[in-house]
């Protein structure tokens, strides 16, 4: 049964004050003109004596004569019109017969005497003098309302500023179907989704459904994705917004917005409340950044104490996501509040081709399309990745005038997605193109002639990003594990470039640089967090994000400085023994790397076939899957 919910509406925002005043002002404007227009007489009035008006009699000319008061408004057969005054005391009739108007030209003449009296008259004839006063009047009632509505704005802050995504609305609407892969997640969110549609049946047995679930995973995972299917499912409201939306520069702001959020949520219920990067209020108290009472910290406090006011039958579920979950608050991760955690892990080669069927629809593909080759090559993709390469294929096929999208469309999309577009009008002198050659070459060498690398998918010198040129290399399986010797070949492979650059022209560039970080970066990572040096052991120094563990500041250590030498010492080790596997492999092989480079100086891209046909030619043996499986 669908639940009823009533999704709580929020008060009108305040119009944008210029706006209002140039309204009001353009309305006060055309008002005025309007008036003008109106008020101005129509017809042009003569002005008239008393002797005028009995001579016009005398001749016959007039038509009609209205006596208003001390007015008299006389009207001629030629359709013209004249005015003059008379006095108050006496009449027409006698001020004319005075002025030589004999009785029978009065007869022959009609007269019509208005008697000016009454609210009416009293409101026209005020009425020109008190219009644009009230006019007046009320534009600056207008702008002093507007101005004390600004002012009022900031008791608003406290309001929750959370997105509502109603259950009825089908055009936002998203279910597991909409999600590929994450099976293992998607089923511990069943259970979220089967207590909001039939909470009796948990309630019953004295079951207590978790009120917090936490979503994490590396960027592009999916994690608002999910939380929005789980609310898609269940068929209820969906409260969304970013921990960052919490935080004002007025103290005390979080937590009236928290317990906003709350209120609307349980008005609602049953509902979801999705926090989505819950680090930015959720980091560990006490650290000493900001003070201890800071604004951050009472947010976090509110959150705290929310979820733990709810019952079990308030049927709200809140659910966060985060990709630093180490960095937490260990009060939000204790049970009762997100007690239950969802790991969402970058997708496997079959997730990849059943994310990529996803995101195809409604996109023409061409008969060459074969989704499971763009997901065996697209290892370590994210969902956003995959995402954005079907995308960009589909932009590649509408920028040259075609209707369907080809399987090279979506191949160099995956590089474009890795590295970033080409840039053609990078022009590269003979020398630098030489030079670039030989430093690929030896990066593509190396990774075939090294037992653990890679094989080698695409060398190139054509810039792409901030690459003057690039190796593309694989895995030839999925793997969620790597060893040390795997590393070590990597490692090697990284500095193929730079070796071949100073065995072949006895100079140095900058071209290595990225290469340098990277393989530095690595080896570190071996010594200081996986535990591959013999000389220091066993010992994680740094956690992944390169800060020390236990929610420590950045340049905390928790190692002396004897062992920060130790470790400098061991990253050095391992740097040059690469380096001199490296330069024996390329001394050895010279012949092969000159082969390669002239290759990429003619062509500037060697694809795999033809690169492998290059090296069987002289005599390598490219790997294979039954290769790499034996080793």
């Amino acid at each position: 049964m669908k639940p009823n919910t009533k999704i709580p509406t929020k008060e009108p925002k305040i119009p944008n004050i210029i706006n209002q005043i140039a309204i009001e002002l353009f309305i006060f404007i055309s008002i005025t003109l309007i008036y003008t227009l109106v008020a101005k007489k129509p017809d042009e009035v003569k002005q008239m004596t008393i002797s005028d008006v009995a001579k016009s009699v005398e001749d016959g000319t007039v038509e009609k004569i209205v006596v208003s008061g001390g007015d008299i408004n006389v009207a001629f057969k030629d359709k013209t019109k004249g005015t003059a005054k008379k006095e108050l005391e006496s009449s027409l009739s006698t001020t004319l017969y005075n002025y030589g108007v004999t009785p029978a030209q009065l007869s022959a003449t009609p007269i019509e005497v208005k008697t000016e009296s009454g609210f009416w008259y009293v409101v026209l004839n005020i009425l020109p003098f008190l219009l644009p006063v009230l006019m007046v009047l009320f534009f600056i009632w207008m702008l002093t309302r507007q101005a004390k509505g600004q002012g009022m704005q900031a008791f608003t802050f406290g309001q929750s500023k959370a997105r509502i995504t109603d259950p009825d609305d089908k055009n936002n609407k998203v279910t597991f179907k909409d999600v590929a892969g994450a099976k293992e997640a998607k089923e511990e969110l069943k259970e979220i989704v089967d207590f909001l549609k039939n909470p009796k049946k948990f309630l019953d047995i004295g079951a207590r459904i978790p009120k917090g679930v936490l979503l994490t995973g590396s960027p592009g995972t999916g994690k608002t994705l999910l939380a929005r299917a789980v609310a898609g499912e269940a068929a209820v409201p969906f409260f969304h917004l970013s921990g960052s939306e919490f935080v004002e520069m007025f103290v005390g702001v979080g937590a009236s917005r928290v317990r906003d959020l709350f209120k609307m949520a349980k008005k609602a219920a049953p509902s979801i409340v999705f926090i989505d990067e819950i680090d930015a209020v959720g980091r560990v108290r006490g650290t000493g950044v900001g003070g201890g009472n800071d604004e951050r910290e009472q947010t976090l406090n509110q959150i705290l104490v929310e979820m733990d006011g709810f019952e079990p039958n308030e049927k709200v579920i809140v659910m966060a996501a985060t990709n630093r979950g180490d960095v937490l608050d260990p009060a939000l991760l204790r049970p009762g509040r997100f007690d239950r955690r969802v790991l969402l892990d970058l997708p496997d080669r079959l997730d990849r081709e059943e994310i990529l069927t996803i995101h195809s629809r409604k996109k023409p593909f061409g008969e060459d399309v074969n989704l499971k080759i763009i997901a065996e090559r697209t290892p370590g993709f994210s969902g956003a990745d995959l995402s954005s390469l079907m995308n960009e294929g589909a932009i590649l096929a509408a920028r040259e005038d075609r209707k369907k999208i080809a399987q090279f469309d979506l191949i160099r999309s995956i590089e474009k997605v890795m590295m970033g577009p080409e840039r053609k009008s990078h022009l590269l002198s003979k020398k630098e193109k030489e030079i670039t050659a030989y430093h690929e070459a030896g990066h593509a060498l190396i990774a075939s002639m090294l037992p653990y690398a890679d094989p080698v998918h695409k060398v190139s010198i054509v810039s792409r990003g901030h690459a003057g040129g690039y190796t593309l290399k694989l895995p030839l399986e999925e793997r969620r594990l790597q060893s040390k010797k795997e590393f070590l070949d990597d490692i090697a492979m990284s500095l193929g470039g730079y070796v071949a650059e100073e065995m072949v022209f006895g100079d140095i560039t900058t071209g290595p640089s990225n290469d340098l970080q990277v393989a530095t970066s690595l080896a570190r990572a071996m010594v200081t967090r996986w535990g591959m040096s013999s000389e220091i052991g066993p010992i994680a120094l740094e956690s992944d994000g390169g800060r020390t563990m236990f929610g420590q500041g950045v340049n905390d250590k928790e190692y002396s400085e004897r062992v920060s030498a130790l470790i400098d010492g061991e990253v050095s080790k391992i740097m040059n023994n690469a380096f001199a596997v490296a330069k024996e492999v390329l001394t050895d092989k010279r012949k092969v790397l000159d082969a390669i480079a002239h290759k990429l100086i003619d062509v500037e891209t060697l694809e795999q076939k033809e690169y492998n046909e290059l090296i069987i030619a002289n005599g390598i043996i490219p790997k294979r899957k039954d290769v790499e499986s034996s080793k």
